[in-house]
């Protein structure tokens, strides 16, 4: 009985793992407290079992005073049989190279390495399934199971935090790839001050991001799925 238990979820993994996309390629509109703020592109590959992962938010119109540039987020890493496994971070603006910020993940020493603005440092006890903060997006995507309550560590370009979503049906959304029906993510928190991250994911699309709102100091920013080339 253990031999096929074991069987069993070797085999769900390697399905789950075979499932995931080879390249993705995603084009979302940004909106901010409801205005249009300009669009965000998330580009995916992978090659065997190493994946790079990119994304673009450009502003457009009246409120690109407030994002001059470009703002680049790109994760690279391992695809494994738990998911995404990041080993590196970088935060960039085009209109600020001085503020690129680089978080590096030890999985052998258990610790993440940070460099921002000349300064860096260590911080040790580097937690399985940790992902970061543009990894954790798809990590839907790779994951063999997802429960209903969702814990993880975040790696940001300049720290580290808990999060945790649950899990509630999301409704359906209008998508270019037709009328989905989704699952919603949301952060459970702890302080008022907190930021909430909503993702809604797509269970027939291999639970793709379709929707994305995070919530902070008053500001909502929602990027809405307007684009979408997966190739498995």
């Amino acid at each position: 009985m253990l031999k096929t238990l074991l069987l069993a979820a070797s085999l769900h993994a390697a399905t789950a793992q075979a499932a995931a996309p080879q390249q993705m390629n995603l084009v979302y509109d940004l909106y901010r407290n409801g205005h249009k703020l300009g669009q965000v592109t998330d580009t995916f590959t992978r090659s065997g079992n190493r994946y790079t992962l990119t994304s673009e938010t450009q502003a457009s119109g009246p409120l690109k005073v407030l994002w001059p540039g470009t703002i680049r987020l790109e994760s690279t890493g391992l695809v494994t049989p738990q998911g995404l496994r990041p080993t590196q971070f970088q935060h960039a603006r085009s209109d600020a190279p001085h503020k690129l910020a680089t978080a590096r993940l030890d999985w052998k020493q258990r610790s993440i390495a940070w460099q921002y603005k000349g300064d860096s440092w260590n911080v040790s006890g580097l937690q399985n399934g940790t992902q970061d903060q543009l990894s954790q997006v798809y990590q839907f995507m790779f994951a063999p199971v997802l429960p209903a309550d969702y814990s993880l560590q975040v790696v940001s370009g300049r720290g580290l935090n808990d999060y945790r979503y649950a899990k509630r049906e999301g409704g359906t959304l209008q998508t270019p790839l037709g009328i989905l029906v989704t699952r919603q993510y949301q952060r459970i928190t702890q302080q008022p001050d907190e930021k909430i991250v909503t993702i809604w994911v797509a269970p027939a699309r291999n639970n793709l991001p379709v929707q994305i709102r995070v919530s902070e100091d008053g500001v909502v920013l929602e990027q809405r799925l307007v684009r979408a080339s997966v190739k498995d």
